[in-house]
Protein backbone atom coordinates (compact mmCIF):
# COMPACT_ATOMS: atom_id res chain seq x y z
CA UNK A 1 0.00 0.00 0.00
CA UNK A 2 3.00 2.33 0.72
CA UNK A 3 4.71 1.64 -2.58
CA UNK A 4 1.58 2.65 -4.21
CA UNK A 5 0.79 5.70 -2.54
CA UNK A 6 4.56 6.65 -3.13
CA UNK A 7 4.08 6.14 -6.64
CA UNK A 8 1.05 8.63 -6.99
CA UNK A 9 2.61 11.26 -4.56
CA UNK A 10 6.04 10.92 -6.93
CA UNK A 11 4.11 11.40 -10.25
CA UNK A 12 2.25 14.01 -8.67
CA UNK A 13 5.66 15.44 -7.97
CA UNK A 14 6.86 15.15 -11.01
CA UNK A 15 3.68 16.49 -12.74
CA UNK A 16 4.37 19.56 -10.93
CA UNK A 17 8.08 19.74 -11.27
CA UNK A 18 7.19 19.67 -14.97
CA UNK A 19 4.64 22.52 -15.40
CA UNK A 20 6.55 24.56 -13.08
CA UNK A 21 9.62 24.04 -15.91
CA UNK A 22 7.49 24.86 -19.04
CA UNK A 23 5.33 27.52 -17.43
CA UNK A 24 7.38 28.83 -14.26
CA UNK A 25 6.21 28.84 -10.90
CA UNK A 26 4.24 31.95 -11.02
CA UNK A 27 1.97 30.67 -13.72
CA UNK A 28 1.68 27.47 -12.02
CA UNK A 29 0.49 28.73 -8.70
CA UNK A 30 -1.67 31.36 -9.93
CA UNK A 31 -3.87 28.51 -12.35
CA UNK A 32 -3.48 26.33 -8.69
CA UNK A 33 -5.30 29.28 -7.12
CA UNK A 34 -7.68 30.41 -10.12
CA UNK A 35 -9.05 26.04 -10.06
CA UNK A 36 -9.50 26.36 -6.39
CA UNK A 37 -11.84 29.29 -6.80
CA UNK A 38 -14.03 27.79 -9.88
CA UNK A 39 -13.76 24.54 -7.33
CA UNK A 40 -15.26 26.65 -4.92
CA UNK A 41 -17.98 28.20 -6.46
CA UNK A 42 -19.33 25.30 -7.56
CA UNK A 43 -19.76 23.92 -4.56
CA UNK A 44 -23.25 23.74 -3.59
CA UNK A 45 -23.79 25.00 -0.16
CA UNK A 46 -27.34 25.23 1.55
CA UNK A 47 -26.77 25.92 4.75
CA UNK A 48 -27.03 29.50 3.65
CA UNK A 49 -30.79 29.26 2.72
CA UNK A 50 -33.27 31.03 4.29
CA UNK A 51 -35.70 27.72 6.08
CA UNK A 52 -38.39 28.85 3.65
CA UNK A 53 -36.05 27.99 0.69
CA UNK A 54 -35.17 24.70 2.22
CA UNK A 55 -38.82 23.29 2.75
CA UNK A 56 -39.33 24.68 -1.17
CA UNK A 57 -36.74 21.84 -2.37
CA UNK A 58 -37.64 19.39 0.19
CA UNK A 59 -34.48 19.78 2.78
CA UNK A 60 -35.30 19.90 6.58
CA UNK A 61 -35.49 23.27 8.23
CA UNK A 62 -32.09 24.26 8.90
CA UNK A 63 -30.53 26.69 12.51
CA UNK A 64 -31.84 30.97 11.25
CA UNK A 65 -28.94 32.43 10.16
CA UNK A 66 -28.68 36.27 11.31
CA UNK A 67 -29.02 38.95 9.03
CA UNK A 68 -31.49 39.34 6.25
CA UNK A 69 -30.00 37.32 3.02
CA UNK A 70 -31.34 39.17 -0.10
CA UNK A 71 -33.39 35.79 -1.07
CA UNK A 72 -35.36 35.79 1.86
CA UNK A 73 -38.40 37.25 0.48
CA UNK A 74 -41.47 38.01 2.99
CA UNK A 75 -45.06 39.33 2.08
CA UNK A 76 -45.27 41.88 5.08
Amino acid sequence: MREAQSLVADTLAATVDELCLKFGARKTAFALFLAMLRHQQTVNQTSLLSNRMRQDIGLPDGEETSGFPVWNFRAW
